[in-house]
């Protein structure tokens, strides 16, 4: 049997404030557009910049309310991670025409640290259940004091 895998992951910037709206049946959904870019040297010499926005949409679940945390905790310019899978769409407008698009359905969300400097907070359906960033229940930032067992003295052996 053959296998296949449609995954994505994207570091970039907001476009925009993220749109949320709600369904009919209630559900709500978040759509983001997150700019990339890449940079190299052209034959003349001069650097050249090219940018590809992406569209990517968050669901809120029975496990994880993505689309609210995008809504509560996301700003135009803030830089994100996001994983997930590239959906294609096609639909009728009003004129009959058939239309397309591409999508990447989200399903983590990392905020890397926006404008304000913010630390990067990271939401996944298992953590975003609460609907509140990592560590937020505990009031404080976790750390290694938290945790002495974690810098072991058998990692010494390491060669890195």
């Amino acid at each position: 049997m053959s296998r296949s895998l449609n995954k994505v992951t994207l570091i970039g910037n907001l476009g925009a404030d993220p749109e949320v709206r709600s369904t009919q049946n209630g559900g709500r959904v978040a759509t983001l557009s997150v700019a990339t870019s890449r940079q190299w040297k052209g034959q003349d010499g001069q650097m050249q910049e090219k940018t590809e926005w992406h569209r990517v949409i968050f669901w809120n679940s029975n496990y994880s309310k993505l689309a609210d945390i995008a809504e509560k905790y996301c700003r135009k310019g803030d830089k994100i991670y996001v994983e997930g899978s590239i959906e294609y769409r096609s639909w009728q407008d009003k004129e009959g025409q058939t239309r397309y698009t591409t999508e990447i359905r989200g399903n983590e969300l990392i905020l890397l640290g926006g404008r304000g400097g913010q630390g990067s907070e990271s939401f996944a359906p298992a953590k975003a259940a609460a609907g509140a960033p990592a560590g937020a229940s505990k009031g404080k930032e976790e750390s290694f004091d938290d945790f002495p067992d974690a810098l072991d003295s058998a990692d010494d052996d390491l060669p890195f």
